[in-house]
């Protein structure tokens, strides 16, 4: 009896002849305060977890993708005059080669819009993607215990011939041209085809050289290309290194944006979906910290139907 009323709800739900609030996290942003006082507005953006263009999608609602997300509060931030600085509060060991792309492309095109500082604060993990995002920032801060650098490009594919040998299954493709099945998972890779993926890797590693150095004026660009052989450092070994600006915690972060804008108060906020709660600047951070991140990491849904992907990401 219980399941018919359940299937029955769902369903009037589902027609529309019930009409409830939002379920928790749908909706428009809201802003909400987590500390100080003042009118100006320190702005708290979030990016954690996976580096990734997917939105996830649950049985009642469907989360927006990190892209959609940073681009949502940007242009939320960028219509209020009172937004006088952004911190980013960085937990993640990177991601796609294009998701990363994109997100600093929107802070560096909101930054050139607004020319208000942007400060970033990285947590357990500002690895890979999640460097080449803070990047984009005026000033980066690392925790102590915070793991940062893997500046370097990963492809990630799957090789499933032998599996299918064993189980007496044949995969055949029929293509217009020798290369147009290249990285599939079905068969060996042939040098020719590593050395075409090899030139693709390369071609988006030099962007990454490109971005840092940019964004490390302090460095020469051999001294960046010693440094980013693909190895992680620890907070005080990138200060030393020159690929962070502070060691220093989220607190020192917002002041240092505070500092930055020239505000001797500001409102530290968040912008949230309806049912979500935040109080402090610790608040709801997606994703573990260290290690731990990489719980959240479905290498199923990032080699995809076997397709190779291009990856600023640290994947010990």
């Amino acid at each position: 009896m219980r399941n018919r009323v359940v299937v029955g709800v769902i369903g009037l739900l589902l027609s529309g002849c019930i009409n409830l609030p939002p379920f928790p996290g749908q909706g428009p942003l809201q802003e909400a305060q987590v500390d100080g006082t003042g009118k100006a507005k320190v702005l708290l953006v979030e990016i954690s977890g996976m580096i990734s263009s997917q939105e996830k999608e649950g049985l009642f609602r469907q989360t927006p993708s990190m892209i959609a997300n940073v681009k949502e509060q940007l242009t939320k931030a960028a219509k209020d005059d009172q937004v006088k600085a952004v911190v980013l509060r960085i937990n993640t060991p990177g991601g796609t080669v294009t998701a990363s792309d994109i997100i600093y492309h929107e802070l560096k095109t909101f930054k050139a819009n607004r020319k208000i500082p942007i400060i970033a604060s990285i947590m357990d993990l500002g690895t890979s993607g999640g460097y080449y995002v803070a990047a984009a920032a005026d000033r980066v801060l690392a925790h102590p215990s915070s793991v940062t650098g893997s500046i370097g490009v990963i492809m990630l594919t799957v090789n499933a011939k032998g599996l299918l040998e064993k189980i007496g299954v044949e995969a055949t493709a029929v293509t217009s041209g020798p290369r147009k099945d290249m990285g599939s998972p079905f068969r060996t890779m042939t040098m020719e085809e590593r050395a075409i993926f090899q030139g693709l890797i390369d071609s988006f590693y030099q962007r990454f050289l490109g971005i840092v150095q940019e964004g490390r004026s302090n460095l020469q660009m051999e001294q960046i290309k010693r440094l980013a052989d693909g190895r992680i450092y620890t907070g005080e070994q990138a200060k030393e290194a020159g690929l962070v600006d502070e060691i220093g915690y989220l607190e020192d972060a917002v002041e240092v944006a505070k500092k930055q804008a020239g505000l001797t108060e500001a409102r530290v906020v968040t912008y949230q979906r309806p049912g979500e709660y935040s109080n402090n600047v610790y608040s709801k951070l997606v994703a573990p910290g260290g290690l731990a991140s990489l719980a959240d990491f479905d290498l199923g849904t990032v080699v995809r139907g076997g397709t190779p992907q291009f990856m600023y990401l640290w994947m010990p």
